[in-house]
């Protein structure tokens, strides 16, 4: 396999990561009815993720590795 399949492949592992952790943090938000920071901590993850893959998606645009695809405009 190539770098950019397997890199994209870890891209997706990840966005499944923060749907997973969207998903824990509301069945927490019903089970736990406001007395556990278990909310806190899922939102926390998500929000660490999201972070991590946005800097990861730019990195490796500035760097050529991924090609975005182009503007239909044009």
């Amino acid at each position: 396999m190539t770098t950019v399949i397997l890199l994209k492949i870890a891209i997706v592992i990840v966005l499944l990561a923060i749907v997973a952790s969207l998903g824990f943090g509301a069945l927490f938000l019903i089970r736990d009815q406001s007395r556990s920071h278990r909310v806190v901590h899922a939102l926390t993850v998500r929000i660490g993720l999201s972070v991590v893959l946005f800097l990861l998606v730019v990195a490796l645009v500035l760097f050529g590795v991924l090609e975005p695809n182009p503007s239909p405009l044009q």
